[in-house]
């Protein structure tokens, strides 16, 4: 019930602040909409904290800050090793091990990796996640290893142990 409750709380914010407009019959289309949505997910059984992750919303953007910081330094070692006179690119692909069984947290931690500029998510298995990384330094695994804890973490979920 909680879940839900939120869900129709935050696609209302989402609706009103995409429409702009209050106009009567709008809001009501708006209205009979959430509910239909809202009435669906709890049907399908899917409402949860993976489905409705807004009660991790500080964790998510202090992620983002941490990641925004990640991206900048990345893009200094991928210009570094550009601009240089010898271009010192190795490129290297590697399989970095998810430590989380939520598939949001893992989608964030791989989204997170292709964001980070030299660094590709090729492919993603039930275990790991292939990467491509044009510098071999930025394919280390274990430099891994706190991204996907935080990714896991700012959407409200653990890390397992590996």
């Amino acid at each position: 019930m909680r879940f839900a409750f939120i869900l129709a709380i935050m696609m209302t914010v989402t609706w009103l602040t995409l429409s702009g407009y209050f106009i009567p019959l709008i809001l009501t289309f708006g209205v009979i909409s959430i509910a239909i949505v809202v009435w669906m997910c709890a049907r399908m059984r899917i409402l949860d904290g993976e489905t409705v992750p807004y009660l991790s919303s500080l964790q998510t953007v202090s992620y983002f800050v941490w990641l925004f910081v990640e991206i900048v330094k990345a893009n200094v070692q991928v210009v570094k090793a550009v601009l240089s006179p010898d271009m010192e690119v190795s490129p290297t692909l590697v399989k970095i091990p998810i430590n989380s069984e939520v598939d949001i947290a893992e989608t964030m931690f791989a989204n997170s990796i292709t964001l980070t500029p030299g660094t590709v998510a090729v492919d993603m298995q039930p275990d790991h996640i292939l990467v491509h990384a044009l510098l071999e330094e930025m394919s280390a695994p274990e430099d891994f290893k706190e991204m996907g804890e935080r990714s896991a973490w700012a959407v409200g979920f653990k890390a397992e142990e590996s």
